[in-house]
């Protein structure tokens, strides 16, 4: 969610929290009775005020959407859920028609999504991906999230297979290793795909985005506005496939241009909080004392909390500092994109996995050759980049 200048030209913030957490309850995302963040939470999350988020939660409440607890917070509405339904499919039913869907819902087969986090429309974006598969089929989607962690994510897999999922889409937590849960499955040849990564000497089907060339485009970009002194970050403390995918495009790209590669550029070794204070932040140094011109970062949280940290500091993106994300914050609903990002077409990457799981599925014989689809990134320009100006 990005936090916009002309509010009088865009949706105003109140309505985009709104449309965010109406999508995913509509998504099935988030259930009924289901605890929303605190204010505290959503005002870090969106970067606005206490009065912005009152405002959202209280017109959810009025709408129905939620129902709020006094000194417990604000829950998912149960009555919201078929108002959701009634508004997605958007027909009327006769008696008739809800024979036929009753019988159909009940013979459909469940698919399980495993994902570590639901904090953003790129998560969103994927179920949307996933959903415009499977919508027509005799599957539907089941959601587990396993908050990055990797007990969670084994107890995710096998909770959905005991509930009778026919195959699994997972989203594999950040880790060095993969969860042997997953190897499990593969040597008992159960139907699945990993989304957006793949595991290294370890042949799986697999959906994901061209993390390679996305950071070549992105270093393109800023080398084309004249920025040397490119940073790429990420606060994810360990080495992944995706992370150093990125940082080996980032390294081609600078080799290409003849430009020697500076390590002190290259910052991931770290992790942060919500609530760590700005100038205890990894990168408040770099960022005081200008050592980078342009920032990459690996996601958008982190993009968003640079830019924040940025104008703490007196400073403004971009007339000081050029920033890429990787993702978009923003929803379908607001106007030309405030970040310039790497848009990874993660609705197409849902789509296509739950495309190849249905493959899997439909199969008469046994896969056995792993899959591995590579949806091309774009990058779109937004206002958080500019030409370099150089004093003289």
């Amino acid at each position: 969610m990005r936090v916009s200048a002309r509010t009088d030209e865009r949706q105003p913030l109140y309505l985009q929290i709104q449309e965010h957490f109406k999508q995913l309850i509509q998504l099935g995302a988030m259930e009924e009775n289901d605890k929303f963040p605190t204010e505290k939470q959503l005002m870090e999350q969106f970067g606005v005020s206490r009065m912005t988020v009152s405002n959202a939660l209280t017109q959810l409440a009025k709408d129905g959407w939620i129902y709020r607890i006094p000194g417990r917070g604000s829950f998912v509405s149960p009555e919201s859920r078929s108002e959701v339904a009634e508004s997605l499919e958007n027909i009327q039913l006769d008696a008739t028609d809800v024979k036929e869907h009753d019988e159909r819902a009940s013979s459909r087969k469940m698919i399980g999504f495993v994902l570590p986090l639901l904090e953003d429309f790129f998560a969103i974006r994927l179920l949307k991906g996933i959903n415009s598969v499977l919508e027509n089929t005799d599957y539907y989607v089941s959601i587990v999230l396993t908050h990055n962690n990797k007990e969670r994510e084994k107890e995710a897999i096998q909770e959905l297979i005991k509930n009778g999922a026919v195959g699994l889409i997972i989203f594999p937590i950040d880790a060095e290793t993969y969860n042997e849960e997953i190897l499990v499955l593969k040597l008992r040849k159960f139907p699945f795909v990993l989304i957006d990564r793949y595991l290294p000497g370890f042949d799986t089907h697999c959906v994901c985005s061209d993390n390679w060339m996305s950071a070549q485009l992105a270093v393109n970009h800023l080398w084309e506005l004249g920025h040397r002194d490119i940073a790429i970050c990420s606060d994810i403390p360990i080495s992944t496939v995706t992370v150093d995918e990125r940082i080996r495009g980032y390294m081609e790209a600078l080799k290409q241009k003849g430009s020697m590669i500076n390590p002190a550029l290259i910052v991931t070794d770290f992790q942060v909080t919500d609530t760590i204070p700005t100038e205890k932040h990894p990168l408040y140094h770099y960022l005081k004392y200008r050592t980078a011109t342009a920032f990459i970062t690996l996601n958008l949280k982190l993009g968003l909390n640079i830019a924040s940290m940025v104008k703490k500091l007196g400073m403004n993106v971009p007339s000081d500092l050029s920033i890429i994300m990787y993702d978009n914050p923003s929803s379908e609903l607001d106007g030309n994109p405030t970040f310039t990002h790497i848009d990874q077409h993660e609705q197409e990457i849902g789509a296509k996995s739950a495309e190849l799981l249905l493959k899997l599925l439909n199969s008469q014989e046994s896969v056995t050759e792993s899959t591995k689809v590579i949806v091309k990134s774009t990058l779109v320009l937004g206002e958080s980049t500019r030409e370099l100006w150089v004093k003289k």
